[in-house]
């Protein structure tokens, strides 16, 4: 597969989530009913094909869950570590969920539920599809120079014996994904739109405005879309920048979460003490300063080169895309938001 093929796919992804979150909001609740379902029983398919199938042999399960292999970064035991950025991503972005706070009811309640029962649903649903592909793998210098480096497709595809078994697995992980791109598009969405409500975007008249026909923020849709279609276009030129455009997306949301936890932990956590659901001050405090520490080490984690030695491919440029985004953020502050942005309405509900 080359990076074109790869573009095209990715395109017709992109598109996809355009018309569903664009024209089907109504039926959103019905598309998380069904990406539910479809994951699950995704899962179950592929744990199956592969553990029936196993084409390249089995691994024992000391090497499934305690074995990696440390030749092909250069880091040695810290490859542990390293490896810790694809399931960070996984869970990067948890606290986009407060972005639909404003479209379900009794939010207070519902919305740190949600937060608190992702990370347990969706590891121990990942344990029944990771694990499978831990006792399957075939050599892992093979992945490792697997075709337009896509690991999982090239693994179902040795697993399986037959490029037919392998494409039928890659199109339920493709559907998987589409139905990821519409959840997380739909939350970015009432993200932008809400920032741009506060006037922290740039023409913030444009971005903040809902379509009254459709009830949806529309334009702020459209510009994610294009941000997306942009994005796909750098991996044609260098995977080494689209990998740091990637990578940055954990880091930008890890500071995102820091920030305000900081904040909170200065007031001594008064704002939080007052929720309708909270775990009381001491519990909250060690909760807060362990996440501030955790995300001080993924920074610099998450900023290292993927291999020893550095070459123009492994490097790392993520903290230089963070900063440049820091940057342009900066200079928009000091010449427009500081002048214009007089804090968030009285209330989330209010546009002003």
């Amino acid at each position: 597969m080359t990076n074109w093929e790869l573009l095209l796919i990715f395109y017709a992804l992109v598109f996809a989530t355009l018309l569903i979150c664009a024209f089907g909001n109504k039926f959103l609740p019905m598309v998380d009913t069904i990406c539910a379902a479809f994951t699950a029983i995704s899962i179950l398919i592929v744990l199956i094909a592969l553990s029936s199938k196993a084409d390249v042999g089995r691994h024992s399960a000391s090497y499934a869950l305690s074995h990696y292999d440390k030749s092909f970064s250069g880091y040695g035991g810290f490859t542990f570590f390293i490896g810790l950025l694809p399931p960070a991503y996984c869970f990067s972005a948890l606290g986009m969920i407060s972005s639909m706070a404003e479209e379900c009811d009794n939010p207070s309640v519902k919305v740190p539920r949600a937060l608190a029962l992702c990370v347990p649903v969706g590891g121990l649903a990942g344990l029944f599809f990771v694990i499978p592909v831990c006792v399957l793998l075939p050599d892992m210098s093979e992945i490792v120079e697997a075709p337009a480096a896509q690991a999982l497709p090239f693994i179902f595809h040795k697993v399986m014996g037959a490029p037919g078994g392998g494409l039928g697995l890659t199109f339920l992980v493709l559907l998987i994904t589409l139905f990821c791109s519409i959840s997380i598009t739909t939350a970015a969405s009432r993200c932008t739109w809400a920032v741009a409500r506060d006037h922290a975007l740039p023409f913030p008249g444009t971005f903040a405005t809902v379509n009254e026909k459709l009830g949806v923020p529309l334009n702020a849709i459209l510009l994610l879309t294009l941000i997306q279609l942009l994005l796909g276009l750098i991996n044609l030129g260098s995977s080494s920048a689209f990998t740091a455009f990637v990578s940055v997306g954990v880091i930008g949301l890890a500071v995102s979460y820091a920030i305000p936890i900081i904040l909170s932990l200065l007031s001594s956590r008064r704002e939080v003490n007052t929720a309708n659901w909270n775990v009381g001050n001491a519990k909250g405090n060690v909760i807060n300063i362990i996440a501030v520490v955790w995300i001080g080490f993924e920074l610099v984690l998450f900023s290292m080169p993927g291999a020893l030695p550095v070459t123009e491919v492994s490097m790392n440029y993520a903290s230089v895309v963070l900063f440049g985004f820091l940057g342009l953020a900066g200079i928009f502050y000091a010449v427009y938001a500081r002048k214009t942005y007089k804090g968030p309405p009285e209330s989330d509900a209010i546009e002003q």
